[in-house]
């Protein structure tokens, strides 16, 4: 169960802001008028996988052409709503849990709100502020936790 809370926060944070920083560079490459060849695009992706990963995890020379099999690269630029959804959610199921009956009461008064307002205006209403850190910060907060307790269950 901690991996798999440790993989969507990795897949779902991690992993969607890397695709969004790919959308954004291919766009950039395009308004530069770069012809988009399967070579650029595979070292733009692997450069980012690199990047994202860090030295000590192995890209493979497989995960270059990965690109080409994401459907969302074909749709409006949107990817980056998973990360800050799942940013938003564990923020806020941390101030319902943790919090008292002022944030349950704003968690429920969300509910109630359903599309009546923009989502960032909803999550003001359940007192997530998406134009501040505070999210992505919990969400870091939550993950390093996991992984703190997981390593520590796997070493015993």
């Amino acid at each position: 169960m901690i991996n798999s809370a440790i993989e969507d926060i990795r897949t779902t944070l991690f992993r969607q802001v890397m695709f969004a920083e790919f959308e954004l560079k291919i766009h950039e490459l395009v308004e530069k008028k770069t012809p988009l060849t399967p070579k650029l695009l595979k070292e733009v992706y692997h450069d980012l996988n690199q990047f994202y990963f860090g030295d000590e995890v192995i890209i493979d020379s497989e995960i270059d052409i990965e690109w080409a099999r994401v459907p969302h690269f074909y749709y409006n630029f949107y990817v980056y709503q998973y990360a800050t959804g799942i940013a938003a959610a564990v923020y806020l199921a941390d101030k319902v849990r943790n919090g008292g009956e002022k944030e349950r009461e704003a968690y429920l008064n969300f509910l109630k709100g359903g599309s009546s307002k923009y989502p960032l205006d909803m999550l003001k209403v359940a007192g997530v502020d998406m134009t501040k850190s505070d999210a992505i910060d919990k969400t870091m907060e939550v993950f390093t936790n996991l992984i703190d307790e997981f390593e520590k269950l796997t070493s015993e």
